[in-house]
């Protein structure tokens, strides 16, 4: 296993990595307000027979922290000067809910340069459909806790409060509790402050707004997997929408995949990280990548 901060010509950039060297390696990408702990479980299943590379994005984590830059052209520039320093020629992007966003915008403007997309719980949104929304209502509805005042402790009592449905026995194994504080710096009261920034959350979700999937779904050229969650088989408009979006790929893109991760949560990669890598590791075998 190797973890390193790399210094690229845009920004420092953390990163580990491990597995077997590849030209077409996994490229984990965090969603908003996570890090590259997110993939801890899965992480060593993917990293068995291929290298495994997982970042954490501008603001995020252990990597540079910035006032700008959080437009999705900005990060593909980010992602490009990593993968460029590297020296990996066409990676397997796997993305996170808004990480797959990222990495749906990479593929399409960088079709050379990806080998394979792959979509968690992600990649398809569209918040500007959404029925009776507005841009200032997102940055309500979409806005991150405020954390003032309340310490380690506090928060993780609000960990524990949380509900992760049926887990594997990966899941059940690990500590949950670890990689969640993992996204938040401790000041020296002893209050906890959350490492990506509230004004740049709202600044990602200002850009996620103006974000069609549509455009660049029609210009991905590489085979693509979807693995949306999902607990029951939900008929509201948001899966409606959702649906729509799936009919409109699958249209559009020869080789469009989807499976449905039943009885999972959005954060499935640390509830059921066995059936994600799994469903990972047969579409790529599949597809010869």
């Amino acid at each position: 296993m190797i973890t390193n901060t790399i210094t690229t010509d845009r920004i420092s950039i953390y990163y580990k990595k491990n597995g077997i060297p590849s030209h077409n390696p996994y490229l984990l990408i965090h969603g908003l307000a996570s890090n590259h702990r997110i993939w801890d479980l899965i992480f060593p299943l993917l990293s068995k027979n291929r290298e495994v590379i997982a970042i954490d994005l501008r603001g995020h984590g252990e990597t540079e922290k910035t006032n700008s830059g959080y437009d999705f052209e900005s990060i593909s520039l980010d992602l490009s000067s990593f993968t460029n320093s590297l020296g990996i020629t066409k990676p397997i992007l796997v993305g996170h809910s808004w990480g797959g966003s990222i990495a749906l915008h990479y593929a399409a403007n960088n079709p050379q340069l990806v080998s394979g997309l792959i979509f968690i719980d992600g990649g398809l949104i569209d918040i500007s459909s959404v029925p009776n929304n507005s841009l200032e209502k997102a940055l309500v509805d979409m806005a991150p806790p405020i954390f003032n005042g309340v310490n380690k402790e506090q928060l993780l009592e609000m960990f524990g409060n949380r509900s992760w449905k049926d887990r594997d026995q990966i899941s059940l194994q690990a500590d949950l509790d670890d990689i969640g504080i993992s996204k938040f710096d401790t000041n020296p009261d002893g209050t906890v402050i959350a490492k990506f920034s509230r004004s740049s959350h709202l600044n990602v979700i200002k850009e996620l707004w103006t974000h069609n999937p549509r455009e660049f779904l029609t210009q991905v050229q590489c085979p693509t997997l979807n693995l949306p969650a999902r607990m029951d088989q939900n008929t509201s408009d948001r899966f409606q929408r959702r649906n729509e979006l799936i009919e409109f790929a699958e249209s559009h893109i020869d080789s469009f995949t989807t499976i449905w991760l039943e009885n999972s949560i959005h954060d499935v990669p640390l509830q059921r990280p066995l059936l994600v890598a799994d469903h990972i590791l047969n579409w790529t075998t599949s597809n010869n990548l």
